[in-house]
């Protein structure tokens, strides 16, 4: 596993939407950091997947979530899908496509945030991986509906190949440098606080 590159990577962010939200595992947590990694890719200018199950009866995107996705001027998709694996969404595999075509045999980089670790983001990741993309979990954006759905949700993606890390650890990653551009737009993210608990 490598670390990870802006021209090969892609934020993927799934289902963080209403009642499912509310019930999971430290949802402040999840929200805060998906919403960082929003505004990290538009610094980094990193392209974006932002995807709803059933809205319908699950409820839409968080509202500062989806604020965050439509203030993005980076290339974005939204895929309303019903497949709990987002793969199994023919317009989900058609945004990735579109916005992070594959590149001279280089692997693409997935950055996932989402919910539910053991049902959708689960799925995906285990055919991004068989799809041979590198996966890269970050457990603060990623949760359940109870703390071990989480945690043996991100240890079986793990065994199977995905990397866990953190939304600072990303960013850090993308920017390499002090002295990349935008890493004091960058720095003065982080030092907006602590995640909450």
């Amino acid at each position: 596993m490598e670390l990870l590159e802006t021209k090969r990577s892609l934020l993927v962010v799934i289902d963080l939407q209403g009642k499912v939200l509310d019930l999971a595992y430290r949802s402040a947590m999840v929200i805060e950091a998906s919403v960082r990694l929003l505004r990290m890719a538009e610094l980094f200018g990193v392209p974006v997947v932002l995807t709803e199950q059933y809205p319908r009866g699950l409820g839409v995107t968080h509202p500062r979530v989806r604020a965050a996705y439509d203030a993005l001027t980076v290339p974005k998709r939204f895929v309303e899908k019903d497949a709990f694996g987002c793969c199994g969404e023919p317009t989900f595999l058609a945004a990735l496509n579109a916005i992070r075509p594959p590149a001279g045999g280089q692997s693409r980089q997935a950055v996932v945030a989402g919910i539910e670790a053991h049902v959708c983001v689960m799925q995906t990741v285990i055919e991004l991986l068989r799809a041979g993309w590198q996966v890269h979990l970050c457990w603060d954006a990623i949760s359940a509906r109870g703390e071990e759905y989480r945690r043996h949700a991100l240890e079986r993606m793990a065994q199977v190949g995905a990397v866990l890390t953190n939304h600072e650890s990303v960013g850090f990653e993308w920017a390499r440098d002090k002295n990349h551009p935008v890493f004091k737009a960058f720095s003065a993210l982080l030092k907006e606080g602590p995640l909450p608990g």
